[in-house]
């Protein structure tokens, strides 16, 4: 990203720690949730997301799988597998399948109320970074395939043109049914036996 925006002519500033030079002006951020929250409110900057609940209350078309937003505690008595996941999109911890509580945080770590995602756990063929303004994708890249990181030994991310147009057509149709952040980052997969589905959105 770094380099990319560079090569666009802007102005960059690596951070190496979490407070910003004095007399930094920004216009965007990127970096991890948590991360980019502590320097936009030392910049005076709004970070644009979507709710917490944009993501299970997406049609099911778009979602392909059962999703609920819950709370630790409901995940940590669930029986079965479930994929589980912070709903703020922070690194409280690691987003994975789980059962029975066991590989969860301690509910000192995180307390019974914490907010989470519960999903049906699915096996994902590819997953995409689209960033998104106005309804429109302005670029994209995959970075997962078969769980695997797609990066090419040429520091490339290949991707099919008939995969680029699918997940194009399939941003389109998301921001034609329901509202979408004016700028946000959604991250788009294709789902084994399913078809493409809406992973996530990021700040």
């Amino acid at each position: 990203m770094r380099g990319a925006a560079i090569r666009a002519g802007w102005n960059v500033v690596r951070l190496t720690n979490w407070r910003v030079p004095e007399d930094t002006v920004a216009t965007a951020i990127y970096g991890e949730t948590m991360f980019a929250e502590v320097i936009a409110a030392q910049l005076s900057i709004t970070l644009l997301d979507a709710p917490d609940d944009w993501l299970p209350n997406l049609p099911k078309p778009l979602l392909q799988r059962q999703i609920q937003i819950s709370t630790l505690g409901e995940a940590r008595r669930h029986a079965d597998p479930v994929f589980v996941k912070p709903a703020d999109g922070r690194k409280g911890f690691a987003g994975a399948v789980y059962r029975n509580e066991i590989g969860l945080p301690s509910p000192q770590a995180c307390p019974d109320d914490t907010l989470v995602f519960m999903a049906e756990p699915v096996e994902w063929r590819s997953e995409f970074r689209c960033f998104v303004k106005d309804g429109a994708v302005l670029t994209m890249s995959p970075y997962l395939r078969n769980g695997e990181p797609v990066r090419a030994e040429n520091g490339s991310w290949p991707a099919a043109p008939s995969e680029v147009t699918a997940v194009q057509a399939f941003i389109e149709k998301l921001a034609a049914e329901v509202p979408v952040p004016p700028s946000i980052v959604i991250d788009v997969g294709l789902i084994e036996g399913r078809g493409w589905a809406i992973v996530e959105a990021k700040v």
